[in-house]
C-alpha cells in the first residue's frame, strides 16, 4: 500500500498517516504492525507517547492485547522533533492526548523525508472532535478509520462511550471507565443520562 523510501534523506518523499477510532478499536495495535513493518524493511523506526499515558506501562506503549514496543514518552508535540532526527519512521501513539502542535510537528517531519503513522481517538467520550486529530485528518495523506464491537448490539461502534460519572476530558481508564457503541447505542446512552 505504501510505497519504499530512498534512504538519502534528500531525495525521501514523507508523509503522514492517521489510525484513528473509539476505543478497543485496534488503533495501536495497527500502529505497532506498521512499525514492525517497517524495522523488516531495515528502517530506522522511532516512536512516542504522551507521558500521561501510564496505563500499561511508564514508557512502552502496550496495545489492549498486551503487544508492546518501546518508546520515548514525551510532555509535548514539540518535544517529539527533538527526539527524531535520525528516523525514516516515527509513530505517535495516543495523539488525542497531545497538544495542538502535533499536527505542525508531524508536516515538519513529512516535509523532512519522515513517514509518520498516528494513532489516536478521533472523537471524545462525548462524540466530539478530539485534540489535534482534526487537523492531522485534514493534512494526512492516508487516513484509517478502524472500529470495535458495540458492547450493547454488536454492530461496529466508532463511539467511546464513558460509563463513569465525570465531565473531564480527560479520564483515563479501560474497560471498567469506557465501552464501544454504535452510533444508536451511544444516543440512546446519552439521552439516559
Amino acid at each position: 500500500m505504501f510505497l519504499e523510501k530512498d534512504t538519502n534523506s534528500k531525495s525521501r518523499t514523507g508523509w503522514i498517516e492517521v489510525v484513528c477510532g473509539s476505543m478497543f478499536s485496534g488503533k495501536t495495535e495497527e500502529l505497532i504492525r506498521r512499525l514492525n513493518r517497517a524495522r523488516i524493511a531495515k528502517q530506522r523506526v522511532q516512536i512516542f507517547k504522551p507521558q500521561i499515558d501510564k496505563r500499561y506501562s511508564e514508557e512502552n506503549v502496550v496495545s489492549h492485547d498486551a503487544n508492546s514496543v518501546a518508546s520515548i514518552p514525551v510532555q509535548s508535540a514539540s518535544q517529539i522533533l527533538f527526539y527524531s532526527n535520525e528516523y525514516d519512521v516515527v509513530g505517535v501513539d495516543e495523539a488525542q492526548f497531545f497538544d495542538n502542535e502535533l499536527a505542525s510537528v508531524c508536516d515538519q517531519l513529512a516535509n523532512d523525508g519522515v513517514r509518520v503513522i498516528v494513532a489516536g481517538l478521533d472523537m471524545d467520550f462525548q462524540g466530539k472532535p478530539f485534540g489535534p486529530i482534526p487537523a492531522l485528518l485534514a493534512t494526512a495523506e492516508y487516513v484509517t478509520k478502524v472500529h470495535a464491537i458495540c458492547m450493547h448490539c454488536g454492530n461496529l461502534a466508532q463511539y467511546s462511550h464513558r460509563k463513569v460519572e465525570g465531565n473531564k476530558l480527560v479520564m483515563l481508564g479501560e474497560t471498567e471507565t469506557y465501552e464501544p457503541l454504535c452510533r444508536k447505542c451511544f444516543n440512546e446512552s446519552n439521552k439516559a443520562k
